[in-house]
């Protein structure tokens, strides 16, 4: 799909918002909207990841999202993580991932990590995160035009996730690289291939392997 879509000339059970054209030229909002409002439990029973469900409106998602015992978020009873073999390495490898996991499993590992994302801990880095903001917001030119995506908000976030990672500073830009990688596939300007985008996800889990091992053997972070 390679032109403007007018969501009123799309038969309702042709209606694919997985297509990632729909997304990178900004169209896919005009169909999600009427999906909410003609058919807000939608099947797709064809798309390149496959036929899948789609939940459109609030409370329906959040039906779905905390009713475990009836929808399952494990990997191996269909998951809803939308083509994740596909996505993975492109070929069907996949390896366990928390979003794809169902209580208690999910619940354990959530438990891990909600601490450091949680209000006691933010409220600590507040202070860093605005004066942070400030001097993001005093480097940008005055009068002409720049990048806003790049030099604020990528910036801004990889500079908090560097933080909260211990991540090397110097490097910091890696992780929105690996975050882009990861969710995309080739011809959308960030890949061109499965076999680069495995590259580059190997080399995150490399990065972080290593890092792991560093506070095992109690070596500080970088």
């Amino acid at each position: 799909m390679d032109t403007q879509v007018n969501p009123a000339e799309i038969a309702l059970e042709d209606i694919d918002v997985s297509n990632p054209w729909l997304h990178q030229n900004e169209q896919a909002a005009l169909l999600f909207e009427r999906l909410r409002n003609e058919a807000p439990v939608h099947f797709c029973a064809e798309s390149d990841y496959g036929p899948y469900w789609s939940i459109t409106k609030f409370q329906d998602i959040m039906s779905v999202d905390i009713n475990h015992e009836v929808f399952s978020s494990a990997r191996e009873h269909g998951g809803h993580q939308l083509g994740f073999e596909r996505l993975f390495d492109g070929n069907g490898t996949v390896a366990p991932m928390f979003l794809a996991m169902n209580p208690p499993t999910h619940d354990a590992q959530r438990k891990t990590v909600t601490p450091v994302v949680g209000p006691a801990n933010l409220k600590e880095m507040e202070s860093l995160i605005r004066e942070r903001c400030g001097k993001i917001l005093d480097s940008l030119p005055v009068g002409e035009t720049f990048d806003w995506v790049d030099r604020v908000s990528i910036e801004l976030t990889t500079q908090t996730l560097a933080t909260l990672f211990d991540f090397p500073w110097e490097k910091r830009r890696l992780l929105t690289k690996w975050s882009d990688a990861a969710v995309t596939e080739p011809g959308f300007g960030i890949i061109d291939s499965w076999e680069e985008r495995k590259v580059l996800l190997d080399d995150c889990v490399n990065h972080f392997a290593a890092l792991w091992q560093e506070r095992l053997n109690g070596e500080p972070g970088t």
